[in-house]
This record gives C-alpha cells, structure tokens and sequence, in this order.
C-alpha cells in the first residue's frame, strides 16, 4: 500500500512537472525564437538553439522550483547558446556561407547585405584588433586556407608558435563575440 501512495505520488509530481514545463515553453519559446532569429538568421538555426534550451530545461525539471528567476536563467542559456553558434560561425567559414545561402528568397535583399556587411564588420572589428603577427596567422589560415606548416615556413616560425598563436587568436575573437553578443542581448 505505501509503495503504491508513492508511485502515485511521484506521478502526479511527474505530471505536474511536465505541465510547469509546457507553461513555460509556451510564455518563452515565442520570445526567445524571435530574439535568436535575429541574431543568427536562420530558422533552422534557431529551432535548433531554442529547443537545445528547453531541452536544458528540461533536463533540469527536477530543480526548476530552486530557480529564481526562471526568464533570466532561460535568457542566460538562450545567450550562452547563441555565443556558442557564433563563435562556431566565426570559425567556419563554411558555416557562414550556409547560414546566409540559407535565408528564404522573400527576404530583403538590401537587407540581408546590411545584416551581413555587420556581422562581418563585427568579426573584422574582432581581427583587428589582433596583435600584427596573430592576425597575419589568423588571415593566412582562416581565408588563404594553409595550414600550420605552410604558414611556420611562409613565416620563418616554429609550427608550435603558429598552433599557439592561432589559439590565441581564436580565443581574443571569441571574447569579443561574447562582449558584442551580451551588448546586443542587454539591448533587448
């Protein structure tokens, strides 16, 4: 009998939960599709970033009650994920190309280069801000294609200091996605 009062028991929390959640995609998905759409332009990409969030969420059910604020922590996780596709982005230029061949032809054309003539800005602001060697290494290997080799030896360096400084490189541009990436979500 007591077995039983507990498995009902945890049944009726399971549903409960699973209804706190549903409430919650309902009041945010919206918001936060719209918000990621913006920045990453793409539809797909942004189904995709959403539901890894309510995933998340999901995963983290069992604890939703010991959030505070439960708006700002989705916002956080919605940002975390977005800096994550970006800095992704950034680093692919394949990507990059994807993500803009993949905007519907009803879109504004003078619009979409207005929004990638930025984003582009954006990383090119990132790059210049490098230290002269680390963006020599950077241009060589992200736009000319070489690898560390090539570039060691185009260089006169060390392969170790190209793989060091190319990290280093990476990195100062994803900081600056992060910054350009939190600025953007403080706006909205």
């Amino acid at each position: 009998m007591n077995d039983q009062v507990l498995h009902k028991n945890d049944h009726n929390e399971e549903q409960a939960l699973e209804l706190l959640f549903a409430d919650l995609f309902k009041k945010h998905e919206y918001r936060l599709h719209t918000l990621v759409l913006k920045l990453t332009r793409s539809n797909q990409y942004a189904r995709d970033i959403i539901q890894e969030v309510f995933l998340k969420l999901w995963e983290h059910r069992y604890h939703i009650h010991t959030i505070h604020n439960i708006e700002a922590w989705l916002y956080r996780l919605t940002e975390n994920k977005v800096i994550d596709f970006l800095r992704k982005a950034a680093a692919d230029n394949r990507l990059k190309e994807t993500i803009w061949k993949s905007q519907p032809d009803n879109f504004n054309e003078t619009e979409d280069h207005v929004i990638a003539r930025e984003y582009n800005q954006i990383i090119q602001k990132a790059v210049d801000q490098l230290p002269p060697q680390r963006k020599l290494i950077y241009h060589l290997n992200r736009e000319k294609g070489l690898n560390y080799q090539e570039i060691a030896d185009h260089l006169a360096i060390s392969k170790h200091t190209v793989k060091n400084q190319l990290s280093t490189a990476l990195q100062s541009i994803r900081s600056f996605l992060l910054k350009s990436a939190r600025l953007f979500f403080q706006l909205f």
